[in-house]
């Protein structure tokens, strides 16, 4: 197992080591850009030896890989906790899940700038990342649509939808998870990223999109 430092064995010094990284580089990012960010300066302002960043990482594209899975995993985290505590009807409770969702990624500007000023063209592994975290969010949509799309109980029995209707339905929440996303990068070119008032214009442009979507899929 190793010695034990800190109280903390080599394992657990290696897992803060990665945060203490992924940190400095979601800061550097942020400021910055991915190619204006080197892993001396990620190093440097972690606090740690570029041999510790290659224990943990292989490289730069691969630090930057982590931290966008990193952001995912907390967002992912808090819409399944908004979801599951939402309550009342959809026109209800997906105006408070969009408003969730623009907050957990906008609260902080480094991730939104980590997220969405820097991912695109970088490499196809970033895009891969890219596009599962968006697959996700759409996968998410659907839980949703589902919900409150699910049939009165009654004693007629209702025949599930078929191939084409979910394959048509998954197009539609892919193409409305990345028109928000498009929707929130457009918004970081010109918004005031600190000023709540903006924030909730964009929150309530996200779900006037979600409506509009909406009522062609339901029709």
């Amino acid at each position: 197992m190793g010695r034990v430092i800190r109280g903390l064995t080599a394992e657990q010094r290696k897992a803060e080591r990665r945060e203490q990284i992924l940190d400095a580089a979601l800061d550097l990012i942020a400021q910055h850009g991915y190619l204006g960010t080197s892993i001396e300066q990620i190093c440097s302002t972690a606090y740690v030896g570029t041999k510790s960043f290659y224990e943990v990482f292989d490289n730069r594209e691969d630090c930057y890989v982590a931290l966008l899975q990193r952001t995912s995993e907390r967002l992912m985290a808090d819409m399944m906790t908004v979801a599951a505590g939402a309550q009342g009807n959809e026109r209800e409770a997906v105006p408070r899940i969009i408003a969730a969702f623009a907050h957990a990624l906008l609260d902080d500007p480094r991730v939104a700038q980590v997220t969405f000023g820097q991912a695109g063209g970088i490499s196809k592994t970033v895009e891969r990342q890219r596009r599962t975290n968006r697959r996700w969010a759409a996968g998410f949509m659907e839980q949703i649509w589902d919900r409150y799309d699910a049939p009165a109980e009654t004693d007629e029995e209702v025949e599930p939808p078929d191939e084409l209707d979910r394959r048509s339905r998954h197009a539609v929440a892919i193409g409305l998870i990345g028109g928000f996303f498009d929707q929130i990068a457009d918004w970081l070119l010109d918004a005031d990223v600190y000023a709540p008032d903006q924030v909730e214009i964009l929150v309530e442009d996200m779900t006037s999109f979600y409506i509009t979507v909406r009522r062609g899929l339901v029709v």
